[in-house]
């Protein structure tokens, strides 16, 4: 099935449109610098993404897969994959994110080859570098390195990202098994099904049955389905995406707040402030004031699991 990524939040990358795309997040307990306005629930982005684990623990989702990775260890997220990264407890990491060009040199370039090989793989939406394992310490010293490196940039820092990257990216080719397509599993065929007809239908009166209704399954099955991918209930998947969607309005519209409740599912005004407060720390208002100000918004935990998710 081929993935409807427009479906999802499309998180862009907050250096896009400059002459180097580059971006790396410093989160620690699951505040972002810079700060990465909007709720956290399911997104993707055209950009590749590695990540290293400073302190902590954090778990990276798909709809169908979820790895852990400690302190000292990474992750590489592949690009347009539908994901969200999520922590235990206290945690520190850098995010990594760049476009796929930066690895291919030069126009026709036979690097190009080895770039395509991962990015157009279905079957690789990320892989875990374990301290474990002898074949990830090359890339686990080359994530080291990039972190050092964003605490004593140089004149030369462009330059020497680009070529960290590249020897990054040998390393984790090298000691990588590409495998062909597979069927799509089932779970994640579901809640494929599911997640697109919440993002069609969230302004609405949505139940339970709605959604498993979506994916011809039962209810309890539904709430499996979720319990498993996402490690949270349909409900508050549900009350995440519309505050997630008020916004994104309240960012880039001037419609009246309450317009904007109904617009996302709240009937009560005061229901729709107590949920944003209680996510941001801010009433609408507030939050679209700051927005007018060229303030970076509020980090959001999400509710999507018993910790905050980046």
């Amino acid at each position: 099935m081929v993935l409807e990524r427009e479906k999802y939040i499309n998180s862009i990358n907050l250096n896009t449109g400059t002459d180097f795309p580059y971006l790396v997040l410093d989160v620690a307990n699951g505040v972002p610098h810079p700060r990465n306005p909007g709720f956290q629930v399911m997104h993707w982005h055209e950009d590749l993404q590695f990540i290293y684990v400073l302190a902590g623990t954090i778990e990276v989702r798909t709809l169908d897969t979820v790895i852990a990775a400690e302190a000292g260890e990474g992750v590489f997220i592949n690009a347009n994959v539908v994901h969200y990264v999520g922590r235990r407890g206290k945690c520190h990491y850098n995010s990594f994110l760049f476009p796929a060009y930066f690895l291919g040199f030069y126009a026709g370039s036979p690097a190009k080859a080895f770039v395509d090989g991962v990015t157009e793989n279905g079957q690789i939406p990320l892989f875990h570098f374990s301290s474990k394992e002898e074949g990830s310490h090359a890339v686990l010293s080359l994530l080291r390195q990039l972190a050092e490196l964003e605490k004593n940039k140089t004149e030369f820092y462009s330059y020497e990202v680009l070529v960290l990257l590249s020897s990054l990216w040998l390393a984790m080719r090298k000691n990588l098994t590409l495998l062909p397509e597979k069927k799509e599993s089932t779970l994640r065929r579901r809640m494929h099904k599911i997640l697109s007809y919440i993002a069609r239908h969230y302004g609405g009166d949505l139940t339970l049955e709605d959604l498993a209704n979506s994916a011809n399954i039962s209810k309890s099955e539904c709430s499996r389905c979720f319990r498993l991918s996402l490690n949270t209930t349909p409900y508050k998947y549900l009350a995440e995406f519309r505050l997630s969607e008020a916004a994104r309005l309240l960012k880039n519209t001037d419609r009246p707040v309450g317009d904007i409740a109904a617009a996302v599912g709240f009937h009560q005004m005061s229901h729709f402030g107590k949920c944003f407060r209680e996510k941001t720390g801010y009433s609408p208002r507030e939050y679209r004031n700051l927005q007018k100000r060229d303030k970076a918004a509020p980090a959001i935990p999400d509710v999507t699991g018993a910790s905050p998710k980046e």
